[in-house]
This record gives C-alpha cells, sequence and structure tokens, in this order.
C-alpha cells in the first residue's frame, strides 16, 4: 500500500529488542531514583508498548522536567525548519536510561578542583586546566644505511604465454 505514514512505520530494526535481551525486563529499570535535572537518554523498549515515545525521540538526550509514579517528563531539543524548540515529553521509565554525557566532564572538573587546590596550598600559579587538541607526531629522520632499496613493478600479462586453459 502506498504512503504508509503511521507513528511506528519503518521501526522494524530501530524497536526490535537486542539479540538474547528478549523477555524479562530488568529490575533495574524499575528502581532508578531519577531527579529534576538529570540527563537521560531515550531507548524505546520495543516490548513495552504504553508510554513508548515517537520514533523521532530514539537515541536523543534530555534533561528530566518531571517525575511522575510510573513516567519521567524529559525536555528535549527537537530541529524544526532552522531552529530548535524544547519539546517536554513524558515517557515511561522502561524507554529511558540515565545519560552518560556528562561523565567526562564532572570527571574533569573534580582532577581540575583538585589541581588548583594542590597549586594553592603550595604557594603557586593556578595550572591551566585548558584542554589542549593532541598535536602532529614527532619528526624523524629516515636512515637508508644496510637497507637494500627494490624496485616493485607489476609483470605484464602474456595471454599466448599462459594459454587458454
Amino acid at each position: 500500500m502506498p504512503g504508509t505514514n503511521g507513528l511506528r512505520s519503518k521501526t522494524r530494526h530501530t524497536f526490535a529488542r537486542g539479540f538474547r535481551n528478549h523477555g524479562f525486563i530488568p529490575l533495574t529499570t524499575y528502581l532508578r531514583t531519577y531527579k529534576l535535572g538529570d540527563y537521560v537518554d531515550i531507548k524505546v523498549n520495543g516490548a513495552i508498548h504504553k508510554g513508548m515515545p515517537h520514533k523521532w525521540y530514539q537515541g536523543k538526550t534530555g534533561r528530566v522536567w518531571n517525575v511522575t509514579k510510573r513516567a519521567i517528563g524529559v525536555e528535549v531539543n527537537k530541529r524544526v525548519g532552522g531552529r530548535y524548540l524544547s519539546k517536554r515529553i513524558h515517557v515511561r521509565v522502561e524507554h529511558v536510561q540515565p545519560s552518560r554525557c556528562r561523565e567526562e566532564f564532572l570527571k574533569r572538573r573534580e582532577s581540575n578542583d583538585k589541581a588548583r587546590a594542590a597549586a594553592k596550598a603550595a604557594g603557586e600559579k593556578a595550572p591551566s586546566t585548558k584542554r589542549i587538541p593532541k598535536g602532529p607526531r614527532e619528526g624523524f629522520t629516515l636512515s637508508l644505511e644496510n637497507t637494500k632499496i627494490e624496485t616493485i613493478t607489476a609483470i605484464p600479462y602474456d595471454i599466448i604465454k599462459e594459454g587458454l586453459q
């Protein structure tokens, strides 16, 4: 049938459960505590049809703005035309997991604070905590001593010599 564009169209693989992940849903999913301001990733569980977000939100990260008995409100930025709209949706806890997007930042902030405190205690200037991109590799000189130079060329194919077998 032409033009079938339902709510779950083209989600055959997107909402499918992973290999050997069918069946029982771990209790951790239900026992997790979400607080306002937490970052969460929307990851749809195809086995639970209630409280399922639209396919567009699959894989998106948002902040918790509301917590209810069985669901949480997530605020996600959605690109519409040339602008970003802040969308507030309610999603059941089965379709949400805590995001690890701030892990690296929090770890870096903690180490920077420790370095600053250590420098202050030693009476030194605060160290630079900026991230510096990895530069180009060090240069080196290649020595050709004790090296045999070998020239490689293609061997021409001769149909008469090789024969048709």
